[in-house]
């Protein structure tokens, strides 16, 4: 399903996210934009270290120290306003922000055992965000919380809520951490690899769940993953970053089966298929990503890419070109002359802003 709304739910435009280390600045997110329409699966993919987390972090306004939010802005349309807000410009530890965090922009996050508390029950934590955002009484929230964990799959909740993480199947964990995010009703759902440590059939049960939970709240998702596999099953819309930049963005089918960055052409590439010839490695892509104190000049994929011109690629970011209303490419093999001069890389220099 596509959705119908024409108005983003999340606008995301120049996000920078840098962290200012004594051994020098890494460019963790570096000029990122998308946008999210209510109901709509957004999938961000990328190789490990390309700044998914940083960026979905950053939306969250929970970027740790020394990290900092530089420039950009963040609007989203909080509480069903026409006006949207613009989270970049909000304390990180405001009453603003911590109103719409938890409650309209839920988190589920990469490792659920780390995320709950190994000393307070199941329960006690999902009353805890329920009660937070909510004015009900403890007997409600009691209610509300059951109601979400039989809603996720998880069998028996009465009992799990007495439960502790430590006591659960990693699948059981897994829709416990579901049913907290989904505890308040968000109007986005952020999931940073949900997937990623569970067995393959937990992870078509988890996808499934996430798909009926969309129809049934018409609730907007961001899917962070590095599988390919997944977001084909799952996303509507795909943004490809690497090295905390944009290197394309579009429909799902269209990424998939007309591709125009050679990285998005790598990545496809080394998923593997049924029809591969047995006992054949997989294509990989040459190298690998650049340590963030050493980053290269120009696009950050020239140094790795089979098509990758001289003079050209190492010079500057290239401009954003259209392939169509919806997909988008960053690279200089698309009409470079057409698109005016390079975008300078970013620099460390610009104006911080103070967290």
């Amino acid at each position: 399903m596509t959705p119908d709304n024409s108005s983003p739910l999340l606008s995301v435009r120049n996000l920078k996210t840098y962290f200012f280390l004594d051994e020098g600045t890494v460019r963790a997110v570096d000029g990122v934009d998308f946008d999210v329409l209510p109901g709509q699966i957004l999938g961000i993919v990328g190789e490990s270290g390309c700044g998914k987390s940083v960026t979905i972090k950053s939306i969250l306004r929970i970027v740790e120290k020394p990290g900092r939010l530089v420039d950009g802005s963040i609007l989203f349309r909080a509480g069903g306003q026409e006006e949207p807000v613009d989270l970049a410009r909000l304390d990180p530890k405001g009453k603003r922000i911590r109103a719409i965090r938890g409650a309209e922009i839920a988190l589920i996050p990469q490792e659920p055992m780390a995320a709950f508390s190994p000393v307070h029950t199941i329960g006690d934590q999902i009353l805890e965000a329920i009660l937070l955002h909510q004015d009900v009484s403890q007997e409600e929230a009691w209610r509300m919380a059951v109601q979400r964990l039989d809603e996720v799959g998880v069998p028996d909740p009465e009992r799990r809520m007495r439960a502790y993480s430590w006591e659960l199947s990693g699948g059981l964990r897994q829709r416990a951490i579901i049913a907290m995010a989904l505890a308040c009703n968000p109007r986005l759902l952020i999931a940073d690899e949900p997937t990623t440590a569970i067995d393959v059939t937990t992870q078509a049960q988890i996808l499934n769940l996430l798909r009926r939970l969309r129809e049934q709240h018409n609730m907007a998702i961001i899917f962070i993953t590095h599988d390919l596999g997944v977001i084909a099953q799952l996303a509507d819309y795909v943004v490809v970053m690497y090295l905390g930049q944009v290197m394309e963005a579009g429909p799902v089918e269209q990424i998939f089966h007309d591709p125009h960055h050679p990285y998005t052409r790598a990545l496809l590439r080394s998923i593997p298929s049924i029809h591969s010839p047995s006992h054949t490695l997989l294509p990989t892509i040459e190298g690998s990503i650049p340590h963030p104190f050493n980053r290269p000049p120009g696009c950050p994929f020239h140094p790795r890419c089979r098509e990758a011109m001289p003079d050209v690629c190492n010079r500057g970011f290239p401009q954003r070109h259209a392939i169509d209303a919806q997909h988008s490419v960053h690279c200089f093999l698309y009409s470079p002359a057409q698109d005016g001069p390079a975008i300078p890389a970013a620099t460390a220099s610009e104006p911080s802003r103070q967290p």
